[in-house]
This record gives C-alpha cells, sequence and structure tokens, in this order.
C-alpha cells in the first residue's frame, strides 16, 4: 500500500505538521493505521521517516495530536534542531520510527532495568538514500541499540531499506561491520554526545553500547507491538496519548473517513515560511 505525506502550515514554524493519506485519501494516523509489517513478505517492516539523513530539525511523530502528525519538537517554545557534533552534520541516517508500536512507559524493560519512553519504537535506517521526511519505506531488521535517556529505556532499531543495494549482504548486526566498518561505533558516538552542547551529560546505553543482533531487535519490535496494541484496543487511561485511527478494527477510538477528513482540512495550507538560522549549521566540537 502506498501513503501520501500532506504538508500544512507554515514551514519552518511551531504550526507545520505533515499529515498522511492512504492509497484510497482517507487521512490517516502514521502511528496507528499504517501496518508495522508488510504484507506477504517476512520479516519487512513499514517505517516512517520523520528526519532525513543529514538534516537537523528534530521532527516526531506526534502521538498527543489527533491523527498524529509529524511535527517539529518545540523546547522552551522555540523549535528544536540536534547540534552538529564534528564530525557528524544532523542525523547520520534516516531516523524515524516503526508504526503500531509503543514503548509503555508503566512497563520496566527486563533486559534495562527501566521504563519505556511513551513513543513509537526510533527506527535508524542505514541504506545509502535520503529518503523525504514523511516517506513510508520499507525496510530489513538488522539490530537494536539500548539507549538510556533520562531514565527511560529508548531503544532505536538499526534497519536497511530493502531496496538498497547493500540490502542482500546486510541480513544481521555483524554483516554492518563487516560491510560498512566503523558505522555502528559511529552510531554509538552520536547518541552519545548528541546533547552535550545543549548543556546535558552524555547519554548512557545498556549493553555497554553495543548492538543486539536482529533475534533481539525482533523480540523488542513484538512486544513494542503488543503494548501498543493493549494501547488502542480498549478504552483506558493513555496518558494523554491520541489513539484515534481509522482502520483499527474493533478499537474504540477509530473514527470515520468523513472525520479524519474533516481534521485534515481545517489543518492551514502550507505556505513558505523564515529561512533557518546561520546557527543550525554549526559545528559544535565535543570532547567527553
Amino acid at each position: 500500500m502506498s501513503y501520501t505525506a500532506v504538508e500544512k502550515g507554515e514551514l519552518n514554524s511551531l504550526d507545520y505538521r505533515i499529515y498522511f493519506k492512504n492509497a484510497s485519501g482517507v487521512a490517516i494516523s502514521p502511528f496507528h493505521d499504517i501496518p508495522l509489517k508488510v504484507a506477504g513478505k517476512e520479516n519487512v517492516f513499514n517505517m516512517v521517516v520523520e528526519v532525513p539523513r543529514w538534516t537537523n530539525a528534530k521532527m516526531e511523530i506526534s502521538t498527543a495530536e489527533t491523527l498524529n502528525p509529524i511535527k517539529q519538537d518545540v523546547k522552551k517554545g522555540k523549535l528544536r534542531f540536534v547540534h552538529n557534533c564534528f564530525p557528524h552534520h544532523g542525523y547520520i541516517w534516516n531516523y524515524g520510527a516503526l508504526p503500531q508500536t509503543w514503548e509503555d512507559p508503566t512497563h520496566t524493560d527486563e533486559h534495562t532495568s527501566m521504563k519505556g519512553d511513551n513513543d513509537p519504537l526510533d527506527v535508524c535506517e542505514i541504506g545509502f538514500k535520503v529518503h523525504k521526511r514523511g516517506a513510508v519505506v520499507q525496510v530489513k531488521v538488522l539490530g537494536v541499540m539500548a539507549l538510556i535517556d533520562e531514565g527511560e529505556t529508548d531503544w532505536k532499531v538499526i534497519v536497511c531499506d530493502v531496496t538498497d543495494p547493500m540490502a542482500e549482504k546486510l541480513n544481521d548486526i555483524n554483516d554492518v561491520e563487516t560491510h560498512m566498518p566503523g558505522f555502528l561505533a559511529a552510531t554509538t558516538e552520536w547518541f552519545r554526545i548528541y546533547k552535550i552542547p545543549a548543556g546535558k551529560p552524555a547519554n548512557e546505553f545498556a549493553f555497554d553500547g553495543k548492538a543486539k543482533n536482529k533475534d533481539f531487535a525482533l523480540k523488542v519490535i513484538q512486544q513494542t507491538n503488543e503494548q501498543w496494541q493493549a494501547l488502542v484496543g480498549k478504552a483506558v487511561d493513555n496518558g494523554g496519548l491520541s489513539c484515534e485511527n481509522t482502520t483499527v478494527l474493533g478499537s474504540p477510538y477509530q473514527i470515520s473517513a468523513d472525520e479524519s477528513k474533516q481534521i485534515l482540512e481545517a489543518a492551514p495550507a502550507v505556505t513558505a515560511g523564515p529561512p533557518l538560522e546561520q546557527i543550525v549549521d554549526q559545528w559544535h566540537y565535543v570532547k567527553l
């Protein structure tokens, strides 16, 4: 199934959003309505791209807004950009999320002894393409890292676009080191230091910062999919998350296509916005 990203609001502003439509033109939630798995393909998953490689704007699925559009994270009333920590520029992968997954903040993980971060699973796609913001990409899972972010478990699933020229060679996490030596170390370094220019301490990891293999990652995905099913499957206190969807059968949060259309049409049309400040491209030299 194909999906269309629909931009709304003023670019580079607090109002900017990306909504989604499915192949039938129905407005949907990328959190709840895009299937986790690709039908007919074993261990192939859909990834929603939030941040294209080499860019800095910290875009993310808005779990609290109806239809869960992608928006830019905000800190102290200002749009959030990740710093360029030399030698990296912006994100070093296509960064996004696995739909129909959720890290339950009430669940303590048996491996990290930390609770979930209340978001869909984060994904780092390591192929050569720079995917567009809002793209839905079919990926194969290679492994997973466990970032400990402010006392919460924040899994980072390592994946590769199934159409990438390297895809046939990349089947598990050890293959990444074989064919892309240094890339996993760079990934660990990026996550460890990226908040330091903002005055925060270095991030910590479970498993000494090492990535776990594909089988481990698939178990994490299965567990967080089950947690998502519990979230949308019954009407309970969901902690302020928006669970409205148009396709999840039996969900008490399911809305009609007409209702989702009205939500999309109520959002302001996309317009040009102010240019990004030059400081966004500033280098930061980080020493641990």
